[in-house]
Formats: C-alpha cells, structure tokens, sequence
C-alpha cells in the first residue's frame, strides 16, 4: 500500500489531505475522514483504522494531476541521520567498521519534497549524494529493547541525504550538522510503505542514479545497524514520537569517494529508488 501526504486545492486554497496511491491514481482518503484528515493523524491511528481502509479506498475520489505529493511527515519532528551504516560505504571512505552508530540530525527545513529542487550552496563546491532507507516511526518510543523495536516502526519511504561534504569534513569545528542542515538537504518520499508490507527491510536493493546514469547501486543487507537496533541504541538517550523519521545510511558510490570526485551540479536530476518503496526524483539548481 502507497501511502502519500498531499496538497490539494479546495475552494481556492491549498489543503493538506492524505490517500493511496495505485497505478498512477491517487485516491482521497483524508477527505472521507473527520476524525482522521491527514496521514499524520492516519499513522497515529493506524491500529483501528487500517481494518476500514480496503472500503474506504473504494469509495475515496479520484484526484487530478493538480494534486501535489509532499514528503510523507511534516517539518518539526526529529529528522535523525546515521553515518557509515553500510558496510561497502565505510569500506569506500576508508574508515573502520562502527562498533556503535554514529547518529547526528538534520535542522528544520531541510525536509524537501518529491520534485522539489534541491538548491546548491552558495558557499559550497562539494555538494554529495546520498540515497538512503528511511525508517517512519508510528509510536512513541523510549527505552525500547531491540526485540521490541519494529513495533514502533510505522513505515518506510526513500531519503536523499544531501550533504556539502566542505563543511562536514573539511572546517576546522570537526561537526556535521552544518554540512547536512543547508534548506532543502533532506529529500522524502513519495510514498509511505506500512511495515507490514515490507517483508525484510533488509534486503531490499537500492540505487542512485543521476541523470540516468546509476551511481550507487547496493543493498541494504549491507547495513551494520538493522532499524531494530537503532531504535533500541537511541532511545537510551532520548525519545521517539510519531512521524519521526531516521535516515539509516547510504551505501558505497557517493561522489566524494569516486575517482574522479563527482559532485551535484544544476541541472542535475537525482533518483533514489529502493525496491518496493518507489522512486523519489529531484531536480538540482543553483541556490
């Protein structure tokens, strides 16, 4: 089941709304609901509303072109980023093998959504892509046990983790928020896949590719740390709310590591596709 957020336009205004994607239709299903109008308020109430769904989605209308897709959770929760969680990748880099994961975050509004440019920098030259899982968390968490931990995953969606590797690894501070947290830097979406229609999340193939050309293409049985145990390691240290979302890594292929280095450019068009979840498609521009 592809679930998106969307804005749509109602009495010449612009709404948020929720539905199912299929086949290229998207179905209203927020619309149908009072109590339940966006997909925030869906994942919060997924346990007695996903019985109701299969007739809901038979009755919700049908929504034209003009509909747009956002990222699946809206700006304000917690966007938690792992770095060097695939194994390929940290092999590419030449670093050691993390004994625990190495956790950072991304500010506010750096969340982007489908077809969304991202924009460049203007203090930056070395602009990198990052294609990643994207764990959706659908009840709050706190010292959860690993064995425990899926029960707070609501979902899965594709992420780009942008990252101007200039100021993540080449200013004298030694830190990586600033590098990660430039406007639009965390492309989501477009679809948010339930967990329980994901039947191993790791083993699932993903891949970059830019301007049709495939630049990362791994898989994440790559992974070092399993969401399960993300979940248990961060929650020691601080709480997990619904529509919170953990950007698990990106595998071997990024452009810093290649040779020559290749770096996002304007004009650009990202693709990160991640089987079974879709494909989430931004274009570059210069900021």
């Amino acid at each position: 089941m592809r679930l998106v957020r969307l804005a749509t336009n109602r009495d010449g205004a612009e709404q948020e709304t929720w539905g199912v994607e299929e086949d290229g239709t998207v179905r209203d299903v927020g619309s149908l609901l009072a109590t339940c109008p966006t997909l925030m308020d869906a994942i919060e109430q997924w346990d007695s509303l996903a019985s109701q769904l299969p007739s809901l989605i038979a009755d919700a209308p049908v929504l034209d072109s003009s509909c747009k897709i956002l990222t699946p959770v809206r700006s304000g929760g917690k966007i938690i980023c792992i770095g060097l969680n695939y194994r390929d990748h940290a092999l590419e880099t030449g670093a050691q093998i993390p004994t625990e994961p190495v956790v950072f975050n991304k500010l506010p509004g750096t969340l982007c959504n489908p077809g969304e440019a991202i924009p460049l920098p203007q203090v930056s030259n070395e602009v990198d892509y990052e294609a990643e899982l994207v764990v959706v968390i659908g009840k709050r968490a706190w010292q959860v046990r690993e064995e425990e931990a899926e029960q707070y995953i609501f979902g899965y969606t594709c992420g780009h983790d942008v990252s101007a590797r200039d100021w993540q690894r080449g200013r004298p501070g030694g830190q990586w928020l600033l590098g990660k947290s430039f406007p639009k830097f965390a492309p989501l979406g477009p679809y948010l896949i339930p967990q329980a229609d994901i039947a191993d999340p790791c083993n699932l193939r993903i891949t970059m590719k830019i301007n049709g050309e495939t630049l990362q293409d791994s898989n994440t049985s790559q992974l070092i740390f399993r969401p399960a145990a993300l979940i248990a390691y961060m929650t020691r240290c601080f709480v997990l709310e619904p529509g919170d979302v953990i950007y698990t890594g990106t595998p071997s292929g990024v452009g810093m590591a290649r040779a020559p280095q290749r770096f996002l450019r304007p004009g650009d068009q990202c693709e990160v596709t991640i089987e079974g979840l879709g494909s989430l498609v931004n274009p570059v521009v210069q900021g």
